[in-house]
């Protein structure tokens, strides 16, 4: 009976990890297939495995489950994908210098261990999720050199852990932050968003004055 039990949480704890890896693998998948990959960059990334960990420019952790993906410089275009929220260990998503367009999928604000998100010099248009707010672990925002536009969501005062947010040359409008981890970060990080003030002057503006 004991013998039977064990093997029992051995085929569960397996099927957790295929099922978790799958998932995972889905997702990404669903990335690869909305994007244009004229160098092959993601040749590697084969949806039949058992999860994606062995696909180039993935890093898993040893559970198997995804922690960084990295695809900066790689000359992709294309769309994100709402599916990239599953990704729930996720720590770096590195998808800087490509001609990423679109928008900022909201579920991106699930990833509650993710650290760094970098999205800069790309096409993304839209605005920045207020949902962003929820990534309690995040200090890297760089989202500069795009096409957003819409106010600095307040949301992101409320991570303490932000050490760098970097939104310049955008198309953003409304005041500059000053609470929270934004009291210190440079104003030329801020820059050349035509429709930006600030900093804010706490009661005298609306955070998201010039907005209409």
């Amino acid at each position: 009976m004991a013998a039977l039990s064990w093997l029992w949480s051995v085929s569960l704890a397996l099927t957790l990890v295929f099922v978790s890896g799958n998932s995972e693998g889905d997702a990404l998948y669903t990335l690869r297939r909305s994007l244009s990959d004229p160098d092959n960059i993601l040749q590697s990334w084969d949806p039949t495995l058992v999860n994606p960990c062995t696909w180039f420019h993935i890093t898993c952790n040893q559970d198997n489950r995804v922690t960084r993906v990295d695809l900066g410089n790689s000359n992709l275009s294309g769309h994100l994908v709402p599916e990239l929220g599953k990704l729930e260990h996720l720590q770096y998503l590195e998808l800087y210098k490509n001609n990423i367009q679109g928008t900022i999928p909201l579920e991106l604000g699930n990833l509650k261990s993710l650290i760094s998100l970098d999205l800069y010099n790309n096409n993304i248009s839209g605005t920045i999720p207020p949902s962003l707010g929820k990534l309690k672990s995040l200090v890297f925002l760089r989202l500069n050199d795009n096409r957003l536009s819409g106010p600095i969501p307040r949301e992101l005062t409320g991570i303490s852990s932000l050490k760098v947010v970097d939104v310049s040359n955008n198309d953003l409008c409304g005041t500059i932050p000053t609470s929270g981890p934004f009291g210190h970060i440079p104003l030329n990080n801020f820059e050349n968003n035509v429709r930006l003030e600030g900093p804010e002057l706490l009661g005298l503006a609306s955070y998201d004055t010039n907005c209409s």
